[in-house]
């Protein structure tokens, strides 16, 4: 794609949002606010995950160094292999999560990468924004603004650790979710994560009061695969709530386990894998790579399904 037509694209994408506008008739301040996609609540997640037999999100942690090198004559190669990833596994996941650092580090391109991704990503599918944002008051509401008015993801990962402030203005979304970070696989959540108070862990106490602020039908949080021993403390505190749990594959986390100690009644889980699917060959083959990778993962979870009765 050139200038010009980055530039045609753009418009289009404009217009389409313009439309949305007229064709509703809210006032600006209220379309600033208010998404129009149908909203992907906790019943309709689990039917996704019921009628394609899985509860994978594949990560779309896309490194362009990683990438296979005879997409580097494209003019967006990342789009372009995001794009052929998502056309090769869309039906084996139910959730896509770009890593917006990935496209962050990359400027301008790299936005608009990950704004071309996220209009890819077909509309059944939940798109998650992996931000991990945490500032207050009005940044917060840009956040929100950028993330579900502008490039429409369904959700975006958050950092509570500054408190409701932080966290609220999210919730102004009515068809949006927050997925808050609870229980982390990285070395540095022995720091705070494990801290003791009178009520257990200092990650206890965080799912106990945030827990408050939303739903179960538009609250999630992030527990790794790693601490899948750690789980049933976390379900004793959120019973019925989503969780999105990375670190299997690549990171060593077990999916048996994740299931044993996580799976509800509705499942519950979103598990996600970056690394194994997307960099499973670095060749032109990547794409039917991805889909092998990914097509492994979804028939163990249909089993899983099945042995839980779901």
């Amino acid at each position: 794609m050139n200038g010009k037509q980055n530039y045609e694209y753009y418009l289009r994408h404009r217009l389409k949002r313009l439309l949305v506008f007229l064709r509703f008739q809210q006032p600006v301040q209220s379309f600033l606010i208010i998404s129009f996609d149908a909203p992907m609540n906790h019943h309709q997640l689990f039917r996704s995950i019921q009628k394609k037999r899985s509860f994978l999100c594949v990560g779309l942690d896309t490194d362009i160094s990683k990438i296979p090198t005879h997409l580097l004559s494209y003019q967006d190669p990342v789009f372009e292999f995001n794009k052929r990833i998502i056309d090769a596994t869309h039906d084996l996941c139910v959730a896509y999560k770009p890593n917006t650092a990935f496209y962050e580090s990359r400027g301008f391109e790299g936005w608009l990468s990950l704004e071309k991704t996220a209009n890819h990503i077909p509309d059944e599918v939940f798109k998650l924004a992996d931000a991990k944002r945490g500032d207050i008051g009005n940044t917060t509401r840009m956040y929100a603004r950028g993330f579900f008015d502008q490039m429409e993801f369904d959700g975006i990962t958050l950092s509570p650790y500054m408190g409701a402030d932080s966290v609220l203005p999210y919730f102004q979304y009515s068809n949006k979710w927050v997925v808050l970070l609870a229980l982390t696989s990285n070395a540095g959540a022995e720091d705070f994560q494990f801290i003791e108070s009178k009520n257990g862990y200092l990650f206890e106490e965080v799912l106990m009061k945030t827990k408050e602020w939303g739903t179960i039908d538009n609250t999630m949080f992030v527990v790794g695969a790693t601490k899948a021993d750690l789980m049933k403390r976390v379900r004793k505190i959120v019973p019925e709530h989503f969780l999105l749990v990375p670190g299997v594959g690549a990171q060593g986390g077990s999916l048996q386990e994740v299931a044993k100690n996580g799976m509800t009644a509705r499942c519950g889980l979103l598990v996600n894998s970056s690394r194994g699917i997307i960099y499973a060959s670095k060749g032109e083959d990547f794409a039917d790579a991805a889909r092998a990778a990914a097509l492994e993962l979804q028939q163990e979870m249909a089993s899983l399904l099945d042995e839980a009765g779901l």
